[in-house]
């Protein structure tokens, strides 16, 4: 590794992507931002209560010297607790334009039930 793909492995950040969180009807959605990131590059996990979301941008750095920079290398990492409503064995993942969907479906038994009244 040359001096300058170690200095700008050292300036990588770690980047809490954008989200956007919406339930309706039993689900959970999150939409979240991970420009530069292919599916590949993705990991979603759950341990415990906790929902772990990491990602790794692949473009490389333009050659040059920047006039202007605003985005900066870096790996895309977002954690979340989840309580005992969320069935972690149906968490449905996909990933388009680089925004990763996540859909979070309620345990029925954690659904409103409604009583009958005799």
């Amino acid at each position: 590794m040359s001096e300058k793909e170690a200095t700008v492995e050292k300036a990588r950040a770690v980047i809490q992507p954008a989200c956007s969180i919406c339930e309706d009807d039993g689900k959970v959605s999150l939409h979240i931002e991970m420009p530069g990131v292919e599916k590949d590059g993705i990991e979603v996990s759950v341990e415990k209560n906790e929902l772990i979301i990491s990602g790794k941008a692949t473009k490389k750095e333009a050659e040059g010297t920047y006039l202007i920079r605003e985005r900066h290398p870096g790996d895309y990492r977002k954690r979340f607790i989840i309580d005992d409503t969320i069935d972690q064995e149906k968490i449905e993942a996909s990933m388009n334009n680089g925004i990763l969907s996540l859909t979070l479906h309620t345990k029925e038994s954690a659904k409103p039930k409604k009583i009958e009244i005799r």
